[in-house]
């Protein structure tokens, strides 16, 4: 590759603070709520104008069962069920009642941007927004200053802590901490929202989504896919539907996510086209909202102090150092073929075809007992090396088929708040990030309103 030589400059310092938590979503959010509440001044750099990733620009609606598998035991709180209890009170959740779905809020996504907004400013974080992270200045596996560019221009944070809830690992990256990335990655997906398909399901007794866009007999289908949908909270016959895919690309990778980008709008457009085309009614199907960041699934993830395993969450380990909980399946998008597999606590397991033929059987025999959760220890948000740095959300270390249950955003939701915790313990204690003392750690995540158990 042709390069040129860039001059040095001197960067401007923004702020100097205690934590900066690099990458906005509900997940970066919450690791600064939780880090400020307990009186560390913390600065939130999110390349959007507005915060909650996946779950805000994504448009992906839905938080899964804040519950066990059995619908018994709240495993799930936090700041979690106190953003829900926020959004309740404005009319911004609707919430199913169990045991109709491992789904079980929808949220109204334009309120949460809000709401997010309030949290931040009601702790007192210090917010970037429209700020891109470019760089960090770092002294082995010590980070001294994130940089970022925003309309201001080029500008750094220098702070004690860092947490990289990037998504894509972009710290870890530009600092030479481990990181790696699997083999294969699940596909992308970007979301959008359409209006009209309860018209077209009333027109068509037999109608289902999933099954008409990828249908080989219409020109518009779909390429092997997967599909589901969520209800909008906010107006009638609003649904958001995630059937893209965009396989063999590398998000992390500038020219693949534009590819991945474009590729994924592409087949939205040719499923609102056959349904127009090809479907009694579809002629009102109409286009209402695109998401305006594709659904990241899987990218870089961090070589941490422990690697969690599927045999782990699906045999309900309890970690000493545990600091999240889930109950969310193993869900795993097939990156090489069609499809998707689904593997539960109770033994059972799922495959789904591309034609959305689902095949039920057991991934082990039978038990007298089954867990009815996991856990996500401390240890996997630690990246080998780091004095100063943790991870959250979807940067955990887990192995490929333990990643597919913990990725999603409730079980993201309390990693932020643990790192954000963690951090002010690091720094009350004088200690590094591997240093800790995990039952300080747990004990202050309880007294905040987690579910430690």
């Amino acid at each position: 590759m042709d390069t040129l030589r860039e001059e040095a400059r001197s960067v401007p310092v923004a702020a100097d603070a205690d934590l900066c938590v690099v990458g906005g979503s509900c997940t970066g959010v919450f690791a600064a709520v939780r880090a400020a509440r307990l009186g560390l001044k913390v600065a939130l750099i999110e390349n959007n104008g507005f915060f909650g990733g996946v779950a805000t620009a994504g448009l992906v609606c839905i938080w899964h069962t804040t519950l066990d598998t059995v619908f018994a035991r709240q495993i799930v709180a936090g700041m979690t069920t106190e953003t829900i209890e926020r959004l309740r009170t404005r009319g911004a959740v609707r919430e199913l009642q169990p045991p109709n779905a491992h789904v079980h809020y929808y949220l109204n996504t334009e309120e949460l941007k809000i709401e997010l907004d309030e949290l931040v400013r009601e702790a007192g974080v210090r917010p970037f927004l429209h700020a891109r992270f470019s760089a960090a200045q770092a002294e082995g596996g010590r980070v001294t200053a994130a940089i970022f560019e925003d309309k201001t221009g080029r500008r750094a944070i220098r702070a004690k802590f860092f947490i990289d809830a990037s998504g894509d690992g972009d710290l870890l990256a530009r600092t030479g901490l481990p990181c790696r990335k699997p083999a294969r990655l699940q596909p992308s997906t970007a979301c959008a929202v359409l209006h009209g398909l309860d018209r077209v399901a009333a027109r068509n007794p037999d109608f289902r989504l999933g099954r008409v866009v990828f249908d080989p007999q219409y020109p518009e289908a779909l390429p092997k896919g997967f599909l589901w949908t969520a209800r909008q909270v906010a107006g009638e016959d609003l649904t958001m539907v995630a059937g893209t895919r965009a396989f063999g690309l590398d998000c992390s990778d500038g020219d693949q996510l534009t590819q991945a980008e474009m590729e994924c709008r592409r087949q939205i457009r040719r499923m609102c086209d056959l349904l127009r085309r090809r479907i009694a009614g579809g002629e009102n199907v109409s286009l209402v909202d695109l998401a305006s960041c594709i659904g990241i699934r899987q990218t870089r993830q961090a070589d941490a102090l422990h690697r969690l395993t599927e045999q782990e969450v699906l045999d309900g380990v309890r970690f000493e150092d545990a600091i999240a909980n889930g109950s969310y399946r193993v869900d795993v998008h097939h990156a090489d073929r069609p499809g998707i597999t689904f593997r539960y606590l109770d033994g059972t397991e799922e495959v789904v075809a591309e034609n959305g033929q689902v095949t039920k059987g057991r991934w082990r025999p039978a038990r007298a007992e089954d867990p009815t959760f996991y856990q996500i220890p401390y240890r996997s948000l630690v990246p080998r090396g780091a004095e100063n740095v943790l991870v959250a959300g979807r940067l955990m270390d887990a192995d490929e088929n333990a990643y597919g249950a913990v990725r999603v955003m409730v079980n993201c939701n309390q990693t932020g708040e643990a790192a954000g915790v963690a951090a002010h313990v690091a720094l009350d204690a004088g200690r590094l990030a591997s240093e800790i003392d995990t039952a300080t750690l747990r004990r202050r995540l309880a007294q905040g309103g987690s579910a430690i158990v």
